[in-house]
């Protein structure tokens, strides 16, 4: 079955003048190459995907839609938020402050805490990933805690000098 034998090259090269997005890109690439003499099976190692895959971006530009439209994936919504809008201005107020203004005993936000909170204040659960993802959605990033030079051993910070010296001021594996 022969694909895109109503469209022209160069419509196909107009409709990737107005797309922006990556995949609707890729796809009208595809449609281009193949129209320039690229087999299926040539585009698909390409790109690295099946050739099903190619078959499928060619067949959706057989429409009568703009081949724009075509090209672009529908929008998909995603899940329903467990916290509603008010909610989450609210999480994103309160990881602002130390946990010790809503009554935990800790110094900082993590994601186990923040699990715990939102658990016994909205009556919600999320995974420990979700509560990562939630603290950077807040604005929020991991600050992984470090060891002041100054505590370490005299011994070991010498060896490092050292080692860094060797090395020409660059970090090389030992």
């Amino acid at each position: 079955m022969d694909h895109l034998d109503e469209i022209s090259v160069e419509e196909l090269q107009n409709a990737l003048a107005n797309v922006e997005e990556s995949k609707p890109t890729q796809r009208l690439l595809a449609a281009i190459a193949y129209k320039n003499g690229i087999t299926q099976t040539e585009l698909a190692e390409w790109y690295g995907i099946q050739r099903r895959t190619i078959y499928s971006w060619l067949k959706r530009l057989d429409t009568d839609e703009p081949l724009e439209q075509a090209v672009t994936d529908a929008q998909r919504p995603g899940r329903k938020r467990k916290l509603s809008e008010k909610e989450q201005q609210e999480f994103k107020e309160t990881v602002h402050e130390p946990p010790v203004e809503v009554g935990f005993d800790a110094s900082a936000w993590t994601p186990a805490l923040v699990q715990q909170y939102l658990d016994e204040r909205y009556d919600v659960e999320y995974s420990v990933p979700s509560c990562r993802r939630l603290l950077n959605e807040a604005g929020l990033s991991y600050q992984k805690p470090r060891r002041p030079a100054a505590e370490s051993n005299a011994d070991e910070q010498e060896s490092f000098r050292d080692e860094l010296k060797k090395s020409g001021g660059k970090w090389t594996p030992q």
